[in-house]
């Protein structure tokens, strides 16, 4: 019997600190730059944001989603067979931020790892963790997150500090008889690998004085990406992912994409046939929360009720490299 991955349950997590747009304002004015934030709110939607506490890390904020999500599995830690992250803002350059969590929630039978596809790390995880259900007969129970705490490798007087929220999203998958994973696909274009990133701390330029105080080793957009980098590329990866696995936009009961311009969400739907009514968003409550946003996002569009059992959700993320990646899943729970 063919093994099909399903996402049994999903969680989330978001800090209680809530950094409105009004007190960026007043710190950017007292920069020299007053409309800054406004202009960013009008472009992207985003209102607010929430930061974890000071003397948090990034699996401090995975942590909480993990084990709500196997609470609502109905399982406990010691039944994670494996352990999957993303992000982009991890506890360290290496060990893995997957290990750290596996400890700090007593999942001592998992093994782990962690997946680098910046922002596109969900549907990435997602795809990678049903493939290995499909594949080993021993791995019955799969803990996939996503999660961003990018504010704290940031410079709080960049105005692109703008945009970072923390949080963390989880989901729990299994095999079962119902069809829930779909399929999947990925695109990326490194030439725009200078465009947006923390240059600083790996092997192109180790960790030092110099750089610290430069700056080079908290993350700096250097560059603009174009808008067609989103507007044309999640269309391009949707149609090849939909004509490789049998389904068209009339078929799609939502489409999450990256949550960082809602104007942008707009205009791929529109140009991808699929109702924006359909493309659920958060980044207007909670920010932009990078590797964690459509797992957020989810989570979020499930308690709604915009996502029920038996709904075709399409999964497109992007984000710095440049990555993207897409997942398709049917929703059994």
């Amino acid at each position: 019997m063919a093994r099909i991955a399903q996402i049994v349950s999903t969680a989330r997590y978001l800090p209680e600190r809530r950094i409105t747009n009004a007190e960026l304002t007043a710190r950017f004015a007292a920069l020299g730059n007053p409309t800054v934030i406004e202009k960013f709110e009008a472009a992207s939607g985003i209102t607010q944001r929430f930061h974890a506490p000071d003397d948090w890390v990034t699996s401090d904020i995975a942590v909480p989603a993990a084990r709500e999500a196997l609470k609502r599995a109905g399982r406990r830690p010691e039944d994670v067979d494996l352990i999957v992250v993303g992000s982009d803002s991890p506890d360290y350059i290496t060990p893995d931020t997957s290990v750290v969590v596996q400890h700090k929630i007593g999942a001592k039978n998992a093994g782990t790892f962690d997946v680098g596809c910046a922002c596109a790390s969900f549907p990435a995880c997602i795809a990678i963790a049903s493939g290995l259900i499909a594949a080993n007969a021993g791995l019955k129970t799969v803990l996939v997150i996503g999660v961003y705490m990018m504010h704290r490798l940031a410079d709080a007087n960049d105005p692109v500090s703008f945009f970072y929220g923390d949080g963390a999203g989880a989901a729990v998958l299994e095999s079962g008889a119902l069809q829930g994973f779909v399929g999947a696909a990925f695109a990326a274009d490194g030439s725009y690998a200078s465009y947006w990133g923390i240059f600083a701390g790996g092997t192109f330029e180790p960790a030092s004085a110099e750089a610290v105080k430069a700056g080079r080793t908290q993350v700096r957009m250097v560059k603009n990406y174009p808008p067609e980098v989103n507007h044309d590329g999640w269309p391009r990866l949707f149609a090849r992912l939909a004509a490789e696995n049998g389904f068209t936009a009339d078929d799609v009961d939502q489409l999450i994409l990256t949550q960082v311009r809602k104007g942008s969400i707009e205009l791929v739907a529109q140009r991808v046939g699929v109702p924006f009514e359909k493309c659920h968003t958060i980044m207007e409550k909670y920010g932009y929360t990078g590797s964690a946003c459509i797992a957020m996002a989810l989570d979020d569009a499930i308690e709604l009720g915009k996502i029920k059992r038996g709904d075709l959700v399409v999964m497109i993320g992007s984000g710095v490299g440049y990555n993207m990646a897409a997942s398709a899943v049917r929703m059994t729970f």
